[in-house]
């Protein structure tokens, strides 16, 4: 499959009469865009904020950021499933309005949501405090079940971004990336002498809120599969979970994954990047053991000689990701796992929850119980008395100034398991 990325650099979003994009703005027509929103009998209302670089904001609770994007060319629509046809993705060519996102917000909808500031210390521990974010501020009617509230904010959020990413579909790109994959057979003969490597992307499927969607389907009534690396960047997958906010999979993510753009940067040159296994992270020990051995399964069918596994969230997860280690490696497939650590505030804690010797080559990215203090905002967008309740925070965080103090897990993306962000270790 190839795919052409067609990116758009944002400058700054304004309000203004006409929904368009000019000179590297984003103008959004507030009623407009409010309107389409509204058609959910879900949501009782919804505003827009504006939170750009550098400014004194606090965005609290984040419950997605998802990157405007639009097919311009090729088999179907952006976030299949979801706001377009079920339809494969991944070919043709899609526009990125590339400096901006979507960061929906709101009442919470489960503890484990996050935060986003757009400047001081808080903010150099998120790649979302560099974007110019259209904050979606959806507040539910009364009394709404969770599951149903997560899905109005989550269609919200893919509404909005799909509004936004449809005003680029006739702008010239400033910049056009382009990224393929060969079949199984053409990869052999193109690059024989190289060693081959597959991507295993592990997926939160935990339930209770822990949710993540492959072209519409919850991940975790699927068994393990395939996918080429270009779906993803044409919404394949999408975020639908409240998991701690360090170290949860935005769209943005999905759509942003750095494991894929460094495995092609180096596809053709130094390996052979063969794919993507998704496999997902339920609870029980039989589902655990069928998708470990099926991503094992695939790694060998596939013929790899090795393969990058990343984890989402922690804990109960900690066990999909070593069976998935211990599974491969016994196939003599060599492994590297991408993972965070739950270390306790002094760091002198077990890191994981599980381990195995096969598991001797580990990134990091950084302890999610580190203790930190966030200075008070100038404005805050959205419920500030959710830092007493989030995942990382505690009763008192919040403290009578406007400052907070909370664990490092509060901040969204802080600790990304895909390495998308700015924490390891050595």
């Amino acid at each position: 499959m190839k795919l052409e990325l067609g990116n758009i650099i944002i400058h700054d979003i304004q309000f203004g009469n006409v929904s368009k994009v000019e000179k590297g703005i984003i103008y959004i027509n507030k009623d407009e865009l409010g309107a389409l929103l509204s058609e959910d009998e879900n949501i009782k209302s919804v505003s827009f904020e504006i939170a750009r670089p550098g400014e004194r904001i606090r965005i609290l609770p984040v419950k997605d950021v998802i990157e405007p994007r639009i097919k311009v060319s090729g088999r179907g629509g952006i976030f299949p499933g979801m706001m377009a046809k079920v339809d494969t993705v991944g070919t043709g060519r899609t526009n990125v309005l590339k400096g901006a996102a979507v960061v929906t917000a709101g009442k919470i909808v489960g503890f484990q949501e996050g935060i986003i500031d757009m400047s001081g210390p808080g903010a150099e521990y998120t790649p979302f405090s560099k974007l110019n974010n259209l904050v979606v501020i959806c507040e539910p009617v009364p009394g709404l079940a969770q599951h149903a509230h997560e899905k109005a904010v989550r269609l919200a959020g893919l509404k909005a971004a799909a509004y936004l990413g449809n005003l680029g579909k006739d702008i010239d790109a400033d910049e056009v990336e382009i990224f393929e994959t060969p079949s199984l057979k053409e990869g052999i003969l193109k690059y024989p002498e190289l060693p081959r490597v597959a991507y295993v992307q592990m997926l939160q499927t935990q339930g209770l809120l822990h949710d993540t969607y492959v072209y519409g389907v919850d991940m975790k009534q699927s068994l393990t599969t395939i996918l080429y690396p270009t779906e993803l960047m044409d919404g394949a997958v999408v975020s639908g979970n409240c998991v701690s906010a360090c170290d949860k999979n935005t769209t943005y993510h999905h759509l942003n994954n750095p494991v894929v753009r460094d495995l092609y940067a180096k596809h053709g040159k130094e390996l052979n990047f063969t794919g993507v296994i998704i496999t997902n992270e339920n609870v029980y020990l039989a589902d655990k053991e069928r998708s470990s051995d099926w991503s094992a399964k695939l790694a060998e069918l596939l013929g790899v000689d090795g393969v990058i596994i990343s984890q989402e969230g922690f804990g109960n997860p900690d066990t999909d990701l070593i069976m998935n280690c211990k599974k491969i490696e016994a196939k003599g497939i060599k492994t590297v796992i991408i993972t965070d650590e739950y270390a306790g505030r002094d760091g002198a804690s077990q890191s994981l929850a599980d381990a195995d010797a096969s598991a001797d080559a580990v990134v990091t990215g950084g302890n999610a119980n580190m203790l930190i203090k966030l200075p008070p905002m100038e404005k805050v967008i959205g419920h500030i008395e959710a830092a007493d309740v989030i995942a990382g925070g505690f009763d008192g965080s919040l403290k009578s100034d406007g400052s907070i103090e909370v664990e490092l897990q509060v901040i969204t993306g802080a600790t990304n398991e895909l390495g998308f962000n700015r924490l390891s270790a050595r």
